[in-house]
């Protein structure tokens, strides 16, 4: 049975043209770990951290700490809750919907958070129109809010019957990549490319998220039940790791896909040969394929020519000493 949210941490509209949805926002995500306590190993005490201000030296409590600037002077511009509050955002409380794209278009690394959207009040009609229309033009509106006194681009978009607020990265806020690509003379060739493709085929399948669990955290929390009831907690095997590196690399994917057909219950030397035969078929080039034919017809006219030759000197060679023998009794008769 789904979680219930028990509290929504936005109020306020969805900006759609001249409609507008009054809509509450939930956190649709919730991170599931096991929660540690930094002790003194010697007795197990908690450790406390306190707040001290190195101005007067005494400790100050949470409620009356507030955001500090350091200006280039080193001056301290402090901001208070009130001066968080009274920001001049548009997006304060109002969803504006900026423009619509292709979903595939956005690229996951800029999505942060997901968030979903109830319908508050009478909204559920434009709330429904908007989900509909959104999923059969199989579009994304983006959207500019403020959440937590930070305004975030984001995007609008239907799952299910809900409509689902993704908070993204601003453009500035992603890194460049090219530091990280492989140089430029890195080349493989087309049968390990094939042969990936294979190994990639082996694996492919439909998503379902319920296939996958966090074994981390069931390891955990069986070592603090083993803790708990004083019992000690055998490690699992596990398969060494493999040393050296990888030489062949067709090699390596050849028996990737094989591991892979025989975790799946099939036959992993038939299919995987039939995969190498065709992965080393595929990189062949297309102009040995199209010349195969015509050498094929070319020797096979010549052997047919050949046989007829063959076959019309035999017929000669059996006429010729026939017509020998019928003349030969005619001179004995004489």
């Amino acid at each position: 049975m789904p979680e219930v949210p028990v509290q929504a941490i936005w109020k306020g509209s969805v900006s759609f043209g001249l409609v507008t949805i009054p809509v509450k926002v939930y956190a649709a995500t919730q991170e599931k770990d096991v929660a540690f306590r930094q002790v003194h190993a010697a007795d197990g005490g908690r450790i406390r951290y306190r707040r001290f201000c190195e101005v007067d030296g005494e400790e100050v409590a949470y409620s009356d700490i507030a955001k500090g600037y350091e200006l280039p002077d080193g001056e301290m511009a402090v901001l208070t809750a009130e001066d968080m509050a009274d920001l001049p955002l548009p997006t304060r409380h109002v969803v504006e919907v900026l423009e619509f794209v292709p979903a595939e278009e956005i690229d996951p690394i800029y999505v942060s958070r997901s968030y979903y959207l109830q319908a508050d009040g009478p909204a559920a009609k434009p709330y429904v129109l908007l989900r509909d229309a959104l999923r059969r033009t199989g579009q994304t509106a983006l959207v500019k809010v403020a959440l937590r006194n930070r305004e975030a681009l984001a995007m609008l978009r239907p799952k299910g019957d809900v409509l689902v607020l993704q908070t993204m990265l601003w453009p500035d806020e992603v890194r460049d990549a090219s530091f990280a690509a492989p140089a430029s003379e890195v080349e493989v060739r087309p049968q390990e490319v094939a042969m990936a493709e294979s190994y990639i085929q082996t694996l492919e399948t439909s998503f379902d998220p319920d296939r996958y669990h966090d074994e981390y955290r069931a390891a955990l929390e069986v070592v603090l039940e083993a803790k708990a009831t004083g019992h000690e907690v055998e490690a699992p095997a596990t398969a060494a790791p493999a040393k050296g590196e990888v030489v062949d690399l067709m090699a390596a994917l050849q028996a990737s896909v094989d591991e892979a057909r025989r975790q799946r219950g099939e036959s992993a030397g038939g299919g995987a040969g039939r995969t190498a035969g065709s992965a080393a078929k595929a990189a062949k080039p297309a102009k040995s394929t199209k010349k195969a034919p015509a050498k094929k017809t070319a020797a096979k006219k010549t052997a047919t020519k050949k046989a007829t030759a063959k076959k019309t000197t035999t017929k000669k060679a059996a006429k010729k000493p026939a017509a020998k023998t019928a003349k030969t009794p005619a001179r004995k008769s004489a």
